[in-house]
């Protein structure tokens, strides 16, 4: 008990100090500049897929291009603090606001129950609601949100092969769009049945189709939801558009298999390197007992342990910054 009430506020100072570095810090790491890059490369990308040598007149056809992206931008600006409910349609899960916190409290109240049968120690209490209450829910809905977003994208390139075909054959677009409900897998069937349903309601094939890139924030679904809206605006080419996506989306892909096949050796050397401090402390620590008991009995050993935590914590974000591409 006494070896858990030297290491409690330690492990608190740590925690407060990781609180404060991804508020303060972070955001200049992954923010605006990114965001900058996605929106100029959303542009390039948008002038390459919506280019058509059909259009009557060019002008105009710039003018809805110009005016579709600026739309695109404010929803973007508009979206940059999603809310619960934004996040919990986002993730696919069909509950609502009051369930979500209803579960987390219990989550909460659970491991607060189970800290302090362990450890007896009234701290714990907070500690555990804490963590149950505000920090597993939310990191399992960040999980399930980008696992759904994953999974759209895999699937996305083919339903537009599906909507191009049938645009050829002579069907007419919402019929199209009802055949994808039907044959291709989730979530994508999902979205494209919503916007099926949102048609018979009284809703353009433009307003559903830009509802569904905001229910699915990924640049794939804005570009076919801006490729809709111009060609609903001022005609044009829909096939001839729509194969000009499915190359990019499918290039998209192959460059994102490139580098995750070219980041492999890193990932690996990253994770071997973060976990070879903690495998050498079990070895040393089991082949010669009481050798390392000054960083735990001791405050200077506390100390150590702490900043030798923020230090990997820093490496980890570091180099996790260097692998992770945005394409």
């Amino acid at each position: 008990m006494a070896l858990l009430q030297n290491w409690l506020v330690p492990l608190l100072v740590m925690l407060a100090l990781f609180g404060a570095f991804l508020a303060l810090v972070f955001p200049y790491l992954s923010g605006d500049m990114a965001a900058e890059k996605r929106r100029a490369r959303w542009i390039k990308t948008d002038e390459r897929v919506l280019s058509g040598p059909r259009m009557v007149d060019p002008a105009e056809r710039r003018k809805h291009i110009a005016e579709s992206l600026q739309e695109v931008e404010m929803r973007e600006k508009t979206a940059r603090r999603l809310t619960l409910d934004q996040r919990l349609v986002q993730a696919g899960l069909r509950i609502s606001k009051t369930q979500f916190y209803t579960w987390s409290n219990f989550i909460g109240i659970g491991l607060a129950t189970a800290f302090y049968t362990v450890t007896d120690h009234s701290l714990m209490i907070i500690f555990g609601y804490a963590l149950g209450a505000l920090g597993l829910p939310r990191l399992i809905l960040v999980f399930l949100r980008y696992r759904r977003m994953a999974r759209f994208v895999e699937h996305f390139a083919s339903a537009i092969d599906i909507i191009i075909r049938g645009v050829r054959a002579g069907l007419p677009v919402p019929e199209c769009l009802r055949i994808v409900a039907r044959e291709v897998p989730e979530p994508v069937r999902g979205e494209f049945l919503l916007v099926s349903e949102s048609q018979m309601v009284g809703l353009t094939i433009a307003e559903a189709v830009t509802r569904m890139s905001e229910r699915v924030p990924v640049p794939e679904a804005r570009f076919f939801s801006i490729l809709i809206s111009i060609q609903q605006k001022s005609g044009g080419n829909l096939a001839e558009g729509l194969t000009n996506l499915s190359n990019v989306l499918r290039e998209r892909k192959k460059m994102a298999e490139k580098i995750k096949a070219m980041s492999a050796e890193a990932k690996a050397s990253a994770g071997i390197i973060g976990s070879l401090p903690f495998c050498v402390a079990a070895l040393v620590h089991y082949t010669s007992p009481g050798y390392m008991d000054v960083l735990w009995t001791t405050r200077e050993g506390h100390m150590m342990l702490l900043f030798s935590c923020l230090w990997m914590l820093a490496g980890v974000l570091v180099m996790k910054r260097m692998i992770s591409f945005d394409i």
